[in-house]
């Protein structure tokens, strides 16, 4: 993986965390990098950002004392969704990391190509979310 690349995945993640971009922001951003999608794994504690060709980096995520529920609950991580799309009061990227997780989120993969998102619990349930068009 290229210095460049490296930087603007890690920009990123600073950027959720920090609130000075929001996801479509990142999004683009990713995708003028050269990027194809990344992947958030809560039990791993990572963020993986992915090229066409194959290259990642692997970034860690701060930490969060937020346990991973054992049954995932698709209307509570849809709920917490809405609640990102619509920036309401109070939302931060590492609040909707906790709902999440609270709600048996154990992770997202998140295919610019697909033009959706994957939120997976621990038994491989999943909620789908298509971005916005």
């Amino acid at each position: 993986m290229t210095e460049p690349l490296t930087t603007t995945a890690q920009e990123c993640l600073d950027a959720a965390y920090e609130g000075t971009m929001d996801f479509p922001a990142i999004v683009r951003a990713l995708m003028d990098a050269g990027f194809e999608g990344y992947e958030v794994d809560y039990r791993r504690g990572t963020s993986t950002y992915f090229t066409a060709s194959g290259e990642h980096v692997e970034l860690t995520l701060p930490r969060s004392d937020t346990p991973i529920a054992a049954k995932f609950n698709t209307n509570e991580v849809e709920q917490a969704v809405r609640e990102a799309q619509r920036k309401a009061p109070g939302y931060t990227y590492a609040g909707f990391c906790a709902k999440v997780k609270a709600a048996g989120c154990a992770g997202y993969m998140v295919s610019f190509l697909g033009r959706r998102v994957v939120y997976f619990g621990r038994t491989a349930e999943t909620h789908v979310e298509h971005f916005p068009r």
